[in-house]
């Protein structure tokens, strides 16, 4: 007579019948005499079992599958326990066509029908607990998970599923750890990590090596939540375990809130179900055999239902092939290993299995997987508590609300930052602004005072309409303090651009009216009164006004050309700087993450460094020139001293402030402190260099805007134009004298030239004829008048109320009546060269 493993005709045999967590096995016997003695309606063929129990060893396993194969009577049906051996048995089973069902095994891995064909299980797949984790997440807003797993084939297989799942909701895992033995470096990453939801997948001895190190890391409390698999004995955390060395206290502690889910192995409604028993009567009846055994301490204690329907399964299984088989003629007597036909009206009679159990509902998926409700479960004060129920098939979560959290609340799946802008301080703010529109008032004072004044000759010399840009571009310049200071506090964000826009045109353009008109005085001065001796005429050319505004106008339009460029190939924006968090001071669960708004663009630092290059160069050769020019004395400009200490000042607080505030641009404060600051110095002082004097000399002195009043003062002004009129006389003194000592040199060389001539002829001719010529008198020893009259453009010194030096004026009596020079040997159109 034929046989089969676990179901046959004659015996039933169980290949491990271990608890794969605990690796410890239970008799089941009992628990098949209390099934059979309800199974009257059964086949008569699988009325006697062989229970045959060992350790969850793959290695066992196989020798036995090949010793039972092998050795009558014949096998139909193979009833793995865990995973590890169903992995091995359920692969080899297709190749003697036999049915595998499974009462243990969890692996994700046994849910592959290419792989397994055969194979059926009442224990759900581990994926199963999936979609319930994913529920939990999204019921309690969590979006981002870590997970910890002990690196075996089940876990690795469970934790791709559920990354799968989770990346579907939306939610990121973002620390994913794995270990073989030691849990602590793993543990240690995700404390490093901010790991606060934690998915756990281990088995339960690994479980108290992960707990003892999150003890010690102090990865547990309020803020944190552990998902654990719901399958350990209710007392885990306080069974003695030497591979540890905390306390029970301390895994009491660790353990504490920690959430489980765990697939419903007993059916929480009171039915009778196919065996008419409840699921209550199931447990007092195994109560009954156990002897007063107590369960938690009692391997696969929680798998025996899912056994007890398995059993159920096969039997109704196999009663249902008896009708088809019979129609062909054949029995289940007549399987063999070749017998492909009877292998698959059994199948087909499983994968059509649908009946209410001891567990609950009975029916298997495409892939032979138990589909069954999952129990989740919360740790409150060391002991287990029911917090819901969660059907995957209907995607029904059904909550009783008693979850209990340490804190407020649930915690957060992260840290919480908090994103704060950094804003300006508005006591500073304030502060600048009093002072720059106390400028601006400034400088309409003293725009007002120089269009007043326009007339009078002080001003008019030193050429007001520059003055009145100057004044204008200080205005301008103080002006942009205003939206230097303005940030989010102030205005919306969309409004932030228009702030930007201002700040540059406002603080451009004043720079080039303010400096550059200054700027074009210091050149123009420069160009005209600082030229070589040989150029020293083109001083008495006149300066004329267009050549000043064009000046300025040229370097208003660089600005106004490169400003427009900027603002059209790349215009500014606003960009938010990010700084390190900031723990708060109080006891909180977030971080501070300080934000700061600035006006930038894609190319911030190209335009920078064009605008800061030409900016640069423009103050150090305004620099040069002020420090050239500072001995210069003219009318035409003459405030050109006031005008170079100016851009001292301006030159130096720019080119020491620009670099300054890039360097601290992450520092509102101090930035618009220096900027500030720098602007309204610059300002105040140039108004003060230009005006100020200017308004004094008017005040003290009366030199008011009448022309006429201005020429009968007898004020310093006609002293400065005598005095500048006698200097240039002395300087055309000491020329004309200079002149002189060049033409006697000339008039000595000249007389040696006739010497040498007068010897060479007296040589030639006879002494006689010789005394006769040269005694005779020459026609006039009186010089020609006209020849002695001074050169074209230079004063006569009978009419010259200023009397020449003397070497000058007797210059006639170099050349006496006896001297050798006469009209033969001396012509008359040497004598001018003495002026030339």
């Amino acid at each position: 007579m034929a046989a089969v493993v676990v179901a046959g005709l004659t015996s039933v045999w169980f290949l491990p019948v271990l608890c794969p967590d605990l690796r410890t096995a239970f008799d089941f016997s009992s628990l098949l005499s209390i099934h059979l003695s309800m199974c009257s309606n059964i086949h008569p063929s699988i009325h006697h079992f062989l229970i045959l129990s060992f350790q969850c060893d793959p290695g066992e396993a196989t020798k036995l599958l090949y010793d039972l194969l092998y050795t009558e009577p014949i096998k139909i049906v193979l009833m793995p326990g865990c995973s590890g051996v169903s992995t091995l048995v359920a692969e080899a089973a297709r190749m003697w066509n036999l049915i595998v069902l499974s009462y243990g095994s969890s692996s994700p891995a046994l849910s592959n029908r290419q792989r397994f064909p055969t194979f059926f299980r009442t224990h759900p797949s581990a994926t199963l607990h999936n979609p319930t984790r994913v529920q939990l997440f999204q019921k309690w807003k969590w979006t981002r998970i870590a997970t910890i797993q002990q690196t075996t084939e089940v876990f690795t297989s469970t934790l791709d599923d559920l990354e799968q799942r989770v990346k579907e909701a939306g939610i990121e895992i973002s620390v994913r750890q794995s270990f073989l033995t030691d849990p602590a470096v793993a543990v240690k990453n995700l404390k490093r990590q901010d790991a606060r939801i934690i998915v756990g997948l281990f088995y339960e001895t690994e479980a108290r090596k992960v707990f003892c190190e999150v003890f010690k890391e102090k990865l547990y409390g309020k803020k944190y939540v552990w998902f654990l698999i719901g399958w350990y004995a209710d007392n885990w955390f306080k069974i003695k375990d030497p591979a540890i060395n905390c306390t029970v206290e301390n895994m009491t502690e660790a353990v504490e809130g920690h959430v489980t889910t765990e697939i419903v192995m007993l059916n929480p409604e009171t039915v009778r179900g196919v065996s008419n028993m409840t699921s209550q009567e199931f447990l007092t009846a195994l109560m009954s055999r156990l002897g007063g055994k107590n369960p938690e301490e009692t391997g696969g204690f929680q798998e025996a239902p899912l056994a007890y329907d398995a059993v159920w399964a096969l039997a109704l299984a196999l009663n249902k092939t008896v009708a088809p088989l019979k129609a062909k003629g054949r029995r289940l007597e007549d399987f063999n290993y070749n017998n492909h036909d009877i292998t698959s009206e059994i199948y087909r009679a499983l994968n059509t299995s649908s009946f209410e159990g001891v567990s609950g509902h009975v029916v298997f998926d495409a892939q032979g997987s138990r589909m069954a409700m999952t129990l989740i479960e919360q740790l409150q004060g060391g002991s287990y508590k029911k917090i819901g129920y969660y059907d995957s098939s209907q995607k029904n979560l059904s909550w009783f609300g008693n979850d209990v959290w340490i804190g407020a609340g649930p915690p957060a799946d992260r840290t919480v930052v908090i994103e704060e802008y950094r804003f300006l301080s508005q006591k500073l703010f304030a502060a600048v602004s009093v002072f720059a529109g106390l400028g601006i008032l400034l400088g309409i004072v003293c725009l007002t005072f120089n269009i007043y004044n326009g007339n009078v000759r002080y001003i008019q010399n030193s050429q007001p309409y520059l003055n009145n840009m100057t004044a204008v571009g200080c205005m301008m310049a103080l002006a942009a303090v205003f939206p230097l200071g303005i940030d989010g506090h102030h205005v919306h964000r969309s409004q932030f651009p228009v702030v930007c826009q201002f700040r540059l045109w406002l603080l451009g353009l004043g720079f080039s009216l303010a400096y550059g008109s200054m700027f074009t005085k210091i050149w123009w001065v420069h160009t005209l009164f600082t030229k070589k001796e040989e150029k020293k005429e083109k001083k008495k050319q006149h300066l004329e006004p267009w050549k000043l505004y064009a000046t300025v106008g040229v370097l208003l339009a660089i600005d106004f050309l490169s400003l427009m460029i900027w603002q059209i190939v790349d215009p500014l924006h606003i960009t938010v700087e990010k700084f390190t968090k900031e723990a708060p001071k109080e006891d909180l669960d977030v971080l501070i993450q300080p934000l700061l708004e600035h006006c930038n663009s894609e190319k911030m630092n190209t335009w920078l460094g064009v605008v800061y290059g030409y900016k640069g160069l423009l103050l150090l050769l305004g620099i040069f020139l002020a420090y050239e020019t500072k001995s210069v004395s003219t009318e035409k400009i003459n405030d050109h001293r006031a005008v170079g200490m100016a851009i001292y000042n301006v030159a130096v607080l720019c080119l020491i402030t620009a670099p300054v505030t890039m360097i601290l641009s992450s520092q509102q404060d101090a930035s618009f402190a220096f900027a500030s600051l720098a602007i309204v110095f610059s300002a105040y002082i140039t108004m003060v260099v230009l005006f100020v004097p200017k308004m004094r000399r008017l005040i003290t002195r009366g030199e008011w805007q009448s022309e006429q009043q201005d020429t009968l003062k007898t004020g310093s002004s006609t002293n400065n134009n005598d005095e500048e009129k006698s200097r240039q006389l002395e300087r055309e003194n000491r020329e004309l004298q200079k002149i002189i000592q060049e033409k006697e040199e000339r008039v000595s060389a000249l007389r040696n030239q006739l010497a040498e001539r007068q010897a060479l002829r007296n040589r030639r001719r006879p002494s006689t004829g010789q005394n006769q010529n040269h005694s005779a008198p020459p026609p006039s020893s009186q010089p020609d008048p006209k020849s002695l009259l001074p050169p074209p453009g230079y004063p006569n010194p009978t009419t010259d109320n200023h009397s020449l030096p003397p070497s000058f004026s007797n210059s006639s009596n170099l050349y006496p009546a006896d001297s050798k020079m006469s009209r033969n040997h001396c012509h008359n159109s040497q004598i001018p060269l003495l002026y030339k």
